[in-house]
């Protein structure tokens, strides 16, 4: 599975290679940093970063003078969040890691392009999108708005520090993909929706794509390994000092950063080997579908609830 998110690194001083005026989530505000774009690879067995790209902004880009100073190379041009993602991807595979699932954030996810390029390689995803996202026509947020009650089930969007991610999720199927070659349909589009349980108002939004017999349980696995970037960059910053760095030239950032990838990288295969084996995969609960309604979406029916509405008429 290819994870991809983009983080800043905090830097003082308009000479390091990359620096825009942008929110860190490092420092909480708006900083001079520098954003790279990840992709950490997740299983069951564990999880690490594999792959690293310095955004650099069009401000860089367009300034030879200064992308000569901070030895960026002259072949090197403008390429957005999405490009970079793109080329992550394509490397991840070539390479020999099995990939059936992507997860990204609400940057990538919203950008039809990328999420057309997924389906186009073959690729199943759960991505993360604004609450403006049309589907369809109409915004998620307003379809979401239309699901029943029995649509929500409480599932954990997997382990953890405190335990299950606990959260009430709606899902309903789109209509299918078309693939390319005119065979019959092999993947499903769904929308998605994680809403909190102590503040119901907090409600998180994904688009995916699954194969036919995919479950929403399977979606909301999926959509919970977005956190494991999140996991590898504390460890990364915290053990591997991913973040601990003074250098000013592009080739530095590289440097350091794939060095401090290969550590963690190296810590998370040592930690699974350490790992007790023979631990039980946790089971997930199965969900009904509702029956084909007149709207362009099929929402799938938690089998609690409707056994419950049954047993209370």
């Amino acid at each position: 599975m290819s994870i991809l998110d983009d983080t800043g690194f905090v830097k003082k001083g308009t000479t390091s290679a990359g620096v825009q005026r942008q929110y860190s989530g490092t420092a909480g505000r708006t900083e001079n940093c520098q954003i790279g774009v990840f992709a950490a690879y997740a299983t069951t067995r564990g999880h690490a970063l594999v792959d690293r790209e310095l955004y650099l902004p069009k401000s860089w880009t367009g300034d030879r003078e200064c992308c000569q100073a901070a030895r960026i190379p002259d072949e090197r041009t403008f390429a957005t969040k999405g490009d970079l993602a793109r080329d992550m991807i394509l490397r991840a595979l070539a390479s020999p890691l099995p990939i059936a699932w992507v997860t990204a954030d609400s940057a990538h996810g919203q950008d039809s392009h990328f999420r057309r390029f997924l389906e186009d390689a073959q690729l199943s995803y759960v991505v993360a999108v604004p609450k403006s996202q049309q589907v369809n026509g109409p915004r998620v947020d307003h379809l979401i708005a239309q699901a029943p009650p029995e649509a929500w089930q409480r599932l954990s969007a997997g382990p953890g520090a405190k335990g299950e991610r606990l959260y009430d999720w709606a899902a309903a199927r789109l209509p299918a993909v078309d693939e390319s070659d005119g065979s019959e349909p092999t993947r499903q589009r769904w929308m998605l929706a994680r809403r909190s349980i102590s503040k119901p108002d907090e409600i998180a939004y994904y688009l995916a794509c699954a194969p036919l017999d995919a479950s929403a349980a399977d979606l909301v696995r999926v959509a919970g390994c977005r956190w494991k970037i999140e996991e590898c960059f504390q460890s990364a910053k915290n053990e591997c000092g991913l973040d601990q760095y003074e250098v000013r030239r592009y080739v530095g950032w590289y440097r350091h950063i794939t060095l401090a990838m290969l550590a963690h990288a190296f810590l998370a295969v040592m930690a699974v080997q350490e790992r007790e084996k023979g631990v039980s995969r946790p089971t997930h609960p199965t969900s009904w579908t509702s029956h084909p309604p007149k709207s362009v979406v099929c929402w799938q029916l938690n089998p609690a609830a409707i056994l419950h509405a049954a047993t209370t008429r």
